[in-house]
């Protein structure tokens, strides 16, 4: 969440912050923010003075009784009681001010960084690169629902006998397909500098409060009602939440973790073509990267980051592009994302693979996640995060773009994982 200093310190900027997201009523919410902590510092300052009257008070009362002063130390007594009962008042008041404007931050988004572009929605974003390999299929090409059919990769009607639609089964080739984009992407990660974690696939609300799905996006997650747990959405807020009320030294950051996790999404409303196959699941597999660092360096680490997913998709021989996402479609808490996409060649479209993001002290602030700097001055980090990569949009855009005559062709990069050069 937004810090009360940067609220309070560069109020105009967060307010037109919050306008470039299309943040409704963003000057009223902000106006609400100031005056509930205007009354609780005013209380404090009460309070404060109260607590210093009860300590002259206390210690006059010892005075009194040696001097004999008995009537004086009684009437100090007495005040002392009457101090002591207001400030039970005023504690609570002080208490439930703090609280209304904690849980009136959590309702507001992210400052956008300022080389976000304006815009109202993914229309607006703006391509940054485009790259990857042409590819050339033959006539009658079948999109990744049809191949999968074709040669029993994956089957969507036993998944939804199973469970429901959005969860399917993997089969043979089809799912050590799977394993090896999993393996291949955490090698990949540990190369890179990564420490492999493997959190759990269930958080509590605390975990959901901290990385910002909750109070945000709890209709989009699935909730075990009895344990009041969470199925997670992404690894990002379990590994996120490993440093929640952490105080780390500099010397430790930057923090680099990736995580792979079945990944469980609701996606209500979602329906319609664009959703077939693997477009859209409930349960899917994708390896994360987590970053820790201090907001000096975040934007050199947001770089890598982004460097390692283009090379990822390069090594799959895959066509893609990156957009800077606009103020209009950049998440709740994000201050800059970029997303990638691969062109599904059979389906004539772009599909989203990952998106890297930056949230600056946004999470932190909500974690408690905090550093120790060189001074010995507590800071709090920058978290940042990024999908490398998810899985389903990457197995349809393989199967659709390599296939062939013969069948589907396997890059090389991903061989020595899966065992076979050719689906057939």
């Amino acid at each position: 969440m937004l810090t009360l200093k940067m609220i309070i310190e560069q109020t105009d900027k967060v307010i037109a912050g919050l306008e470039k997201k299309h943040f409704k009523n963003a000057k009223e919410a902000i106006d609400k923010v100031l005056e509930l902590d205007s009354k609780r510092r005013s209380i404090q300052n009460i309070l404060d003075k109260n607590l210093s009257e009860v300590n002259s008070l206390s210690k006059s009362i010892g005075a009194f009784m040696k001097e004999g002063k008995k009537e004086d130390a009684e009437a100090a007594k007495k005040r002392v009681a009457e101090l002591k009962e207001s400030n039970k008042t005023l504690q609570a008041d002080m208490d439930k001010a703090a609280e209304d404007v904690r849980n009136l931050l959590y309702t507001i988004p992210n400052v956008p960084h300022e080389s976000v572009p304006e815009g109202n929605g993914a229309e607006d974003n703006v391509v940054e690169k485009m790259g990857g390999m042409e590819t050339e299929l033959p006539q009658n090409a079948l999109p990744h629902w049809e191949l999968a059919k074709k040669y029993n990769l994956i089957d969507f009607d036993l998944g939804v006998k199973i469970t429901g639609a959005g969860f399917p089964v993997y089969i043979g080739q089809g799912a050590r397909l799977q394993r090896a984009l999993i393996n291949f992407f955490l090698d990949e990660a540990r190369a890179s500098g990564y420490l492999e974690v493997m959190p759990p696939t269930v958080v509590n609300a605390a975990s959901g409060y901290g990385t910002g799905q909750l109070p945000d996006k709890e209709g989009q997650m699935y909730h075990c009602n009895l344990d009041d747990l969470y199925l997670i959405p992404t690894a990002e807020v379990p590994v996120t939440n490993i440093y929640r009320d952490v105080i780390l030294d500099e010397k430790q950051l930057p923090i680099k973790n990736c995580a792979y996790t079945e990944c469980f999404r609701r996606e209500a409303g979602s329906y319609g073509k664009d959703v077939r196959g693997l477009n859209r699941l409930h349960e899917f597999s994708k390896v994360e990267l987590v970053r820790i660092d201090k907001p000096e360096h975040s934007y050199i680490s947001l770089q890598e980051m982004l460097d390692h997913v283009e090379g990822l998709l390069k090594k799959l021989e895959l066509p893609y592009r990156i957009l800077r996402l606009c103020g209009g479609d950049i998440s709740f808490t994000a201050a800059l994302c970029f997303d990638f996409e691969v062109y599904s060649e059979a389906q004539k479209r772009w599909l989203e693979v990952s998106s890297v993001s930056n949230f600056e002290t946004y999470q932190a602030n909500r974690l408690k996640c905090r550093y120790r700097d060189a001074n010995k001055k507590i800071q709090l980090c920058h978290t940042l995060n990024g999908s490398a990569l998810a899985l389903p949009r990457i197995v349809a855009a393989l199967l659709e773009n390599n296939q062939t005559p013969e069948g589907i062709r396997i890059p090389k990069a991903l061989v020595p994982y899966t065992g076979f050069d050719i689906i057939k």
